[in-house]
């Protein structure tokens, strides 16, 4: 698809425009759009993927943060009248505004620069969402699928997973985006379990637990986890205090911050921020 004549791709909104048939065509066939279902597209920017997905579901809704799109978008998309923009940041809106009788599918190309903060916003939302799928750099979906003892594994991995299940789909070289990034890109299928295979007592005291860890990743347990808990706590949850934070699956995290749970308020516990690992 070629670019709209007017518009150039702004660096400070990461804006890389998805231009390559072939590449919309499977990204439209992994999502498999039906006319009924709640879908919500991020990004749309030029309206690649949106012009694919109407012609299915001409409910469509979008959230678009560049102006400048706005009117492109109107007049591309005239002949359908069910079709709403929301003009508004993705990682501040309110995803909970647009669920209907149906779970929202969550779609979008999103900009490198934002997609570890966007990922855990609409983790936020999982309980609405029936499933996500996403180009995101191919680095970001590498962490998000990672397993213990990968050097990939992280914050980010072990949240997306206590919410999701993670489905690397394919990957997409640069030549399909005008301008080409300098990376590689991945599409990654993201669907939110039903009933949770990990549940924590608390989530802000997992959240906690796991970004202290991080935070001193190439440390031992007993040192990155000092302020939470002591060696032999460790020992008496089963857990090698020895080990590194990339050495534990989520279920230990998870026993880890529901033993600090149980044996102080969460209130005492400093939830942290989604920001980067």
């Amino acid at each position: 698809m070629s670019r709209q004549p007017g518009h150039q791709a702004r660096k400070r909104f990461g804006q890389n425009f998805l231009h390559d048939p072939g590449v919309i065509e499977r990204i439209v066939r992994s999502i498999a759009p039906k006319p009924d279902q709640s879908i919500v597209e991020i990004g749309p920017g030029l309206g690649a993927i949106t012009e694919e997905i109407l012609a299915v579901n001409p409910r469509l809704q979008v959230v678009e943060l560049d102006r400048d799109l706005i009117p492109i978008l109107r007049t591309k998309f005239f002949n359908y009248p069910e079709f709403r923009i929301h003009q508004a940041d993705a990682l501040k809106f309110d995803f909970n505004e647009l669920v209907g009788e149906q779970p929202l599918r969550i779609i979008g190309n999103l900009p490198y620069n934002i997609s570890t903060p966007l990922i855990f916003h609409l983790l936020a939302h999982s309980g609405v969402v029936k499933d996500m799928h996403f180009m995101l750099q191919k680095e970001v979906v590498q962490r998000m699928a990672a397993i213990p003892g990968d050097n990939n594994y992280g914050r980010l991995g072990i949240m997306t997973q206590y919410f999701c299940k993670v489905q690397p789909l394919f990957e997409v070289g640069p030549d399909a985006f005008r301008p080409a990034p300098k990376v590689d890109s991945f599409i990654v299928r993201l669907v939110p379990y039903v009933t949770l295979p990990h549940p924590a007592k608390d989530l802000g005291t997992l959240q906690a637990v796991v970004r202290s860890a991080f935070n001193a990743r190439r440390k031992t347990l007993r040192k990155a986890l000092g302020g939470f808990v002591t060696a032999a706590e460790l020992q008496q949850l089963g857990i090698n205090d020895g080990l590194r934070p990339e050495n534990l699956g989520l279920a230990d995290y998870v026993a880890i911050a529901d033993y600090l749970v149980t044996r102080a308020p969460s209130a005492d516990i400093e939830a942290p921020g989604a920001g980067n690992e």
